[in-house]
């Protein structure tokens, strides 16, 4: 049986806002937490990718805590030596076939140097191809022994013929190594489609893979993915430590792919993630940086920014919202066909929706996610709702707190799309 929620809701604020700081300024005082609340920072952990760098780096001293943080560190490492493994095929076998990748965030920031391996967990490898190789691309992976699970409006996901999601908390070294493929760099913000595949695919691409055309242009891909989770409330400590890392490695010229002259009116979403790395992480954002993007930010955003916290904007707020994002239209009309598709979703978001709860552990046996929409507006309207994402994790903590789970899972336990 489960807490309250009211006191898990405040549990996962107050750890997950405590875990935040720890991460940005390790050397904070031992949380005095009482065993429900260690619990539920093994959930908050798990859910925002940063078990493994809290080993590391945090110097809380809970004995209970530290055999959870010890564990996911060692299940990150080893898988990541499978990723690696992977990625070296992916490079061979593209080459043989003369088609040219790009691996996309994690892996790259790993190729930087950025990262060692233990220190960030890789739920997938993104993929970006051209359009015209995306079936060069497909033929490729089945032939690696994969196969096409799910499509989605962003990417086509491919699995491994073998192997089975572990279900439990936080991270496996045995969980199977997913792979999405991309044809474009987008987001919808919330319904208006944000496209910067032409900043991201090298300028000269070679066959096997490719590294990004510049820091700036991985920096603007990053910022890009955290602008959409804060879109759909399912951003992650992971994707701030992401942003405030590379910052540090970024020269003039490198943010000028960001806020250049001939950029930064078109980089009007990029404003929130870094105002909340800047929150968090004090200095990693160069303030000239935040104040010219705040000109071309939309007023209501530009507002609401200042004064968000990371549990706001993640599965850490235990409630669904209605309206996740409608702040971040641009116009009237924008909000109204906002939440006109909320009311009456497409075809497209539809069966989106039947595929989640086919293919993810966390959907599966829950009545919500397939009972009639009119009937979950109603919910809504009369009674708060909990995050079925939420609830999966903070059950995996109270039932096995120092086991692991499927990074798989917990990427798309947070709604991450």
């Amino acid at each position: 049986m489960l807490p309250p929620l009211k006191t898990v809701r405040a549990g996962l604020r107050r750890t997950t806002e405590a875990l935040a700081e720890e991460l940005a300024r390790p050397g904070t005082t031992t949380p005095e937490w009482t065993d429900l609340e260690w619990r539920l920072a093994s959930a908050a952990a798990a859910v925002h990718g940063v078990s493994p760098l809290l080993c590391r780096l945090s110097t809380w001293k809970n004995p209970e805590w530290r055999q959870f943080l010890t564990s996911q560190r060692e299940h990150v490492e080893l898988r990541h030596q499978r990723i690696e493994g992977l990625l070296k095929r992916l490079d061979a076998d593209a080459r043989a076939v003369g088609l040219a990748l790009v691996p996309l965030k994690g892996s790259a920031l790993h190729a930087l140097g950025l990262y060692v391996p233990g220190d960030r967990p890789m739920a997938d490898i993104d993929l970006l191809v051209r359009e015209d190789d995306a079936e060069l691309a497909t033929r490729l992976l089945l032939e690696m022994g994969y196969v096409e699970s799910f499509v989605v409006w962003k990417h086509r996901v491919f699995k491994p013929t073998t192997g089975k999601p572990y279900a439990g908390l936080g991270e496996h070294r045995d969980t199977p190594v997913t792979i999405e493929l991309h044809t474009r760099i987008q987001e919808r913000l919330p319904i208006s489609l944000v496209d910067i595949t032409e900043k991201i695919y090298p300028r000269r691409p070679q066959a096997g893979l490719n590294a990004y055309p510049s820091r700036g242009a991985l920096m603007s891909h990053l910022l890009l993915h955290a602008a959409g989770n804060i879109c759909n409330r399912s951003l992650r400590l992971l994707h701030l430590n992401d942003i405030a890392l590379l910052s540090a490695h970024m020269s003039t010229t490198d943010w000028s792919v960001l806020c250049g002259e001939h950029a930064a009116d078109s980089r009007w979403w990029a404003l929130p993630p870094l105002r909340l790395v800047a929150r968090y992480y004090k200095r990693a954002v160069p303030e000239d940086v935040i104040a010219r993007l705040e000109r071309y930010c939309p007023p209501l955003l530009r507002t609401m920014s200042r004064r968000q916290t990371l549990t706001q904007v993640s599965c850490s707020d235990l409630w669904l919202h209605a309206l996740p994002g409608i702040e971040w239209s641009r116009s009237i009309s924008e909000a109204g066909r906002y939440v006109r598709n909320r009311l009456r979703p497409s075809e497209e978001a539809i069966q989106e929706r039947a595929d989640m709860a086919r293919t993810q552990l966390w959907l599966q046996g829950q009545s919500w996610v397939t009972s009639k929409h009119g009937h979950r507006i109603l919910t809504w309207l009369t009674r708060p709702v909990p995050r079925l994402d939420t609830l999966y994790v903070v059950r995996a903590a109270l039932e096995t707190p120092a086991t692991a789970t499927s990074p798989e899972i917990i990427r798309y336990a947070v709604g991450e799309r």
